[in-house]
């Protein structure tokens, strides 16, 4: 399977996990594998996306995966994200599956659809006492009119699920332009 990959720039250590099969190659991922050419790619990146929708910043997130289908979100557990018991607060955990699940829709709905969010329902089963990987992932066959359940967790450093749930989104075909 062919790769998408750009001849310019400096090449980093994470340079293979920053690659996407080029038939996937949608403008946000095309973008990631540009930024992922350059030391501290993955952090640019991270960066840039966060000011696109501001409140994603304020978990300082971190793009760990953004292929098809699937998104991953690291959350270092810092003090602006604890709570007053000293983990990881909820609401930034679900900014961060937020983010995860907007970034693998923007990535993989087919052209002739769109996407809106509906509801988030969540469960807190652990605390969050460690940096969290924030996860969003549904299968290619997924995409079709009506909703759509994106199932999402959050877990810790040792694989502990801290939050899971879904988030529904309202998947409708893009109006024809005149």
């Amino acid at each position: 399977m062919r790769t998408h990959a750009l001849k310019k720039g400096p090449k980093s250590s994470m340079d293979n996990s920053c690659r996407i099969p080029y038939r996937f190659c949608m403008h946000l991922i095309k973008l990631f594998n540009k930024f992922c050419n350059y030391p501290f790619g993955r952090k640019l990146f991270s960066m840039y996306a966060a000011k696109k929708a501001p409140y994603f910043s304020t978990v300082s997130p971190l793009i760990k995966t953004l292929e098809p289908n699937h998104c991953q979100i690291f959350i270092k557990k810092t003090k602006k994200v604890q709570n007053h018991i000293g983990t990881v607060h909820v609401i930034a955990i679900a900014n961060g599956l937020e983010m995860a699940m907007g970034f693998m829709a923007e990535t993989s709905i087919p052209k002739h659809l769109r996407w809106i969010p509906k509801s988030m329902k969540l469960e807190y089963p652990n605390k969050g006492a460690t940096d969290i990987l924030c996860t969003a992932k549904i299968k290619a066959s997924d995409w079709k009119t009506g909703d759509l359940v994106v199932p999402v967790i959050a877990e810790d450093t040792n694989g502990l699920p801290v939050v899971t749930g879904q988030i529904n989104l309202w998947i409708t075909k893009k109006p024809k332009k005149n």
